[in-house]
């Protein structure tokens, strides 16, 4: 029936066996449905091509009255004359996947092709500070604002937040790629990251010489370590050959801890002074050895039926924990709060000093991007430094005479 709804007509509605309609005169397409079960739902009906459609916009009572129904109706009916079908419109946003489900995608289309350092930070990163934030969000719906609340409540971690931050971008291009967000539509960008302190702690010769002499030591027996606290004993520690021609290694090569670790005999050729770095994070570099690595390596004892240069305790596997056995020599060393990842920065440090330019240090160390070789940009300078001091003085000496 036709009539104009109103408050008063909508309640007059009483239930029949089957469905009841009750169409607007003012608006036509605009109607109300009341149901066997005494339900009353405001509607509107429409036409995309030959199929009949009717969107429920809501049942009668709050907040839908019929004047504001009646409004909504007229937004969508206005969605209609330019072309967008709201009910499926409606339809896709119910079956679009949340964030939760992206991340599950991404975990079996995209994590399985990276190395296990980078599967275990992105999980930590989803489970921790990304699904509980974010996991119920529509893909298409997370904004700018759902990315700098996240990062801003990550505040007490700088470094922490802008991680997360930089997997959540990944994952947002990922969606882009996949058709699951809009082209260029990317909600972390322009989310300002926090500031960090780049560390970049470099070992001076004498550093280098007190290591080398504990390092011998090591080699040849227990090292005794000084007591931390008064009146305590000193504490005598054995440590792995392997852990030592680890550390070692990381010394000559300025290779990442992960890439020796995961070494294998097959990835070395001593014949021609090559490592093939397949475990490595920027693909698979080639390292060529100079004398002090291929001594380490032509000395290192090989174990039947493990395929890993750095032998762990358990068979056929590679050592996992060179955290402990460093401690022990960064301590006899008299290096507190010198990182593994120094001595590549020591590496680099060595031949900046050198006079190597920076191309030649990022080749060595294996960087694909020019930026990442920045830090020892100071360092590479300064034998040019050194090079104006003696010309200066030269020039000066001439000058007096």
């Amino acid at each position: 029936m036709i009539g104009t709804i109103t408050k008063r007509a909508v309640d007059a509605l009483a239930p029949a066996a089957a469905n009841t309609f009750l169409w607007d005169r003012e608006l036509p397409r605009f109607g109300v449905k009341c149901t066997p079960a005494s339900a009353k739902v405001y509607i509107v009906q429409y036409r995309t091509g030959r199929r009949l459609r009717r969107y429920t916009i809501g049942r009668h009572g709050a907040p839908w009255t019929p004047d504001l129904a009646r409004k909504e109706a007229l937004r969508l009916l206005a969605l209609v004359a330019s072309g967008i079908d709201p009910a499926a419109a409606k339809l896709a946003g119910r079956t679009a996947p949340s964030v939760r489900e992206l991340a599950a995608r991404v975990r079996t289309e995209h994590l399985v092709k990276r190395r296990a350092a980078t599967r275990i930070e992105y999980e930590r990163l989803l489970r921790l500070h990304i699904l509980p934030a974010l996991g119920s969000l529509a893909v298409a719906d997370v904004g700018r604002p759902d990315v700098a609340k996240l990062h801003h409540a990550l505040r007490k971690t700088p470094a922490q937040a802008n991680r997360v931050v930089a997997v959540l971008s990944k994952i947002m291009n990922l969606a882009e790629r996949w058709g699951l967000r809009a082209d260029s539509s990317n909600p972390c960008r322009h989310v300002e990251r926090n500031r960090e302190q780049r560390r970049a702690r470099f070992l001076s010769t004498e550093e280098l010489g007190r290591l080398g002499q504990v390092l011998a030591q090591a080699a040849r027996g227990p090292l005794t370590l000084p007591a931390r606290r008064k009146k305590a004993p000193a504490v005598t520690v054995t440590v792995s050959p392997y852990a030592l021609a680890a550390i070692a290694l990381l010394i000559f090569t300025g290779a990442r801890r992960g890439e020796i670790l995961g070494l294998r005999w097959a990835d070395v050729n001593l014949e021609r002074g090559v490592l093939h770095l397949v475990t490595s994070k920027t693909g698979a570099p080639v390292v060529y050895l100079n004398a002090g690595a291929r001594a380490i390596l032509d000395r290192l004892p090989r174990v039947a039926r493990n395929p890993y240069v750095i032998v762990g305790g358990r068979a056929g596997a590679h050592l996992v924990n060179l955290k402990d056995p460093w401690q022990v020599i960064r301590r006899a060393a008299q290096l507190e709060g010198v990182r593994l990842h120094d001595l590549r920065h020591t590496h680099a440090s060595v031949g900046a000093a050198a006079g190597l330019g920076l191309p030649l240090i990022g080749a060595l160390l294996g960087h694909t991007q020019a930026a990442t070789t920045q830090r020892y940009a100071h360092l590479a300078a300064d034998p040019v430094r050194a090079a104006a001091e003696l010309v200066g003085a030269r020039i000066a000496k001439a000058l007096e005479a």
